[in-house]
């Protein structure tokens, strides 16, 4: 049983739960663009005054770990390292499709949402990895891994032969032209929330990370762009 502090940022939803013993207490986020770098330190210390708690009366802090936005797991990894550095505690990394599968299953479980035949049902998380391009990972209902995490570029042949699959997350919107006829798309997009009960079963197995040589899995390189009109 742990008091975990969960740090989502690989997307451009910037996230920040509480939780204890697996269940959710505190929960800030915003939707509106990549101001992780403004918002992660004011929703932690919200997230700390609504539960009277100092940060030393943690138990572990968990973060979101890949694949997602360059900098967006940069900034939160770097939030969780200070953290865990200056007062010692243990951090987690989640899987950032892991934890979006897991939204999607607490929503069903919550009947907030519908999935077609959920006994058969394969869920596909999808984060924006820009153009056609996702990164993606198939899971079962109950959040057992069917393939790797993979960089996909999404053309009319992705996903054949793969009955009753869910779509879902921020690159899925850019997608349904080309697979909606074949496949179900629901409205679930990251959050800090989807990580609460993995990181207390990643607590509870001490599955942590070493803190000075943690790296987020990126999947790929990060890839700076020149802008195309330059002021002289």
């Amino acid at each position: 049983m742990a008091l975990i502090l969960s740090i989502e940022s690989a997307t451009e939803v910037c996230s920040v739960a509480l939780g204890k013993d697996g269940e959710l207490l505190s929960l800030r986020e915003s939707t509106l663009g990549r101001n992780h770098a403004n918002n992660l330190a004011l929703y932690v210390q919200e997230i700390l005054d609504e539960n009277d708690l100092y940060a030393d009366e943690l138990d572990a802090v968990a973060v979101s770990g890949g694949p997602g936005s360059y900098t967006g797991l940069r900034i939160g990894t770097a939030m969780a390292k200070s953290i865990c550095y200056s007062l010692e505690k243990p951090m987690i990394a989640v899987g950032s499709l892991t934890a979006l599968a897991e939204i999607a299953l607490e929503e069903f479980e919550a009947e907030i949402i519908e999935i077609n035949n959920p006994h058969n049902a394969t869920l596909c998380p999808m984060i924006d990895a820009r153009r056609m391009e996702v990164y993606t990972q198939l899971f079962d209902m109950k959040l057992y891994k069917q393939s790797e995490i993979e960089a996909k570029i999404i053309d009319g042949s992705s996903f054949k032969g793969i009955e009753n699959l869910v779509i879902f997350g921020d690159g899925a919107a850019k997608c349904t032209e080309i697979l909606c006829v074949e496949h179900q798309f629901i409205s679930v997009h990251s959050s800090a929330r989807g990580m609460v009960r993995i990181a207390e079963g990643m607590f509870n197995s001490s599955n942590f990370v070493d803190v000075a040589y943690y790296e987020p899995y990126y999947l790929k390189d990060f890839v700076a762009t020149t802008p195309k009109r330059k002021v002289l």
